[in-house]
């Protein structure tokens, strides 16, 4: 059985996703590890002397007791949705997010991280937000990244970008794979720009090798790379978008100020970000 760990804030945001992380847990055949970290702050002791430890105590023990006092609200939201056979295991750490994730990606063995965001108008703050971009740098597996306002509906076309290399067939696949389990199409687009190095001897080899696949390969000429993803997400009427990079810079350039905010006021849809390791 396959693992996603879900970290939430218990925020709106993040029940949002949850939704999300429980039909994804569904296709997958997956349970699902929910991750509450806080942060204790730092007090000096020699103005603290005697209750000191008590400080401690009580803030560990508030954090319990939210705790607490969610999970039964999750769970809640899985029955509403007849989703009780979902395993829903608990994880209660303190610390630094990045650090106990990946902690726990690591000893969980993890397959896939769940998240949301609050990138609500603005896709840069979505991707270059301190905890979605840490944590999407930071592991190795797939972290799939929900908009507080990409509400859940089923997944009928997953959109996958690629730049034809030999590494993408893996990634293609693994795709593919999720898409067989919820009887998706996928819709992989290549931009080819003025500056492209891809032959067509390589683009037709991809559509000889996946003939029997239910894929779609769409290559549109443009050196407007973002104007025309954004087609393809309007247009061709994707679902979920999966892109591969293991690299910061890939969040900066792609999903620049301006194209975030045009980008947001007419789709928001969770993006399945894959790494090419």
């Amino acid at each position: 059985m396959k693992k996603i760990l879900f970290p939430t804030d218990f925020s709106e945001a993040a029940t949002n996703a949850f939704v999300h992380a429980l039909e994804f847990a569904k296709v997958v055949n997956a349970e699902l590890i929910l991750l509450h970290t806080f942060e204790i702050p730092v007090y000096d002791s020699q103005f603290f002397p005697e209750n000191y430890a008590a400080i401690y105590s009580s803030i560990e023990l508030a954090k319990f007791d939210l705790f607490k006092d969610e999970i039964p609200k999750l769970r809640a939201i899985a029955a509403e949705r007849n989703l009780n056979e979902i395993v829903i295991k608990h994880r209660l750490m303190d610390g630094d997010l990045l650090y106990n994730l990946k902690n726990a990606v690591k000893e969980d063995q993890i397959d896939f991280v769940i998240m949301g965001t609050n990138g609500v108008s603005d896709w840069t703050t979505f991707f270059l937000g301190s905890n979605t971009s840490s944590v999407i740098s930071g592991v190795e597996v797939p972290v799939l990244c929900v908009p507080i306002d990409a509400k859940f509906k089923k997944i009928k076309v997953i959109g996958f970008t690629t730049r034809y290399r030999e590494k993408d067939k893996k990634e293609l696949r693994k795709v593919l794979k999720i898409a067989k389990k919820t009887d998706a199409k996928v819709r992989s687009l290549y931009v080819k720009t003025s500056a492209s190095d891809v032959s067509q001897q390589t683009i037709k080899e991809w559509e000889v090798e996946f003939a029997d696949e239910n894929v779609e390969f769409l290559v549109l000429p443009s050196d407007d790379v973002k104007e025309t993803i954004l087609d393809f997400i309007l247009f061709k009427d994707i679902d979920v978008l999966t892109t591969i990079t293991h690299k910061r810079s890939f969040f900066e350039g792609f999903f620049s100020s301006g194209f975030a905010k045009k980008i947001t006021k007419e789709v928001s849809i969770p993006v399945l970000v894959m790494h090419d390791n």
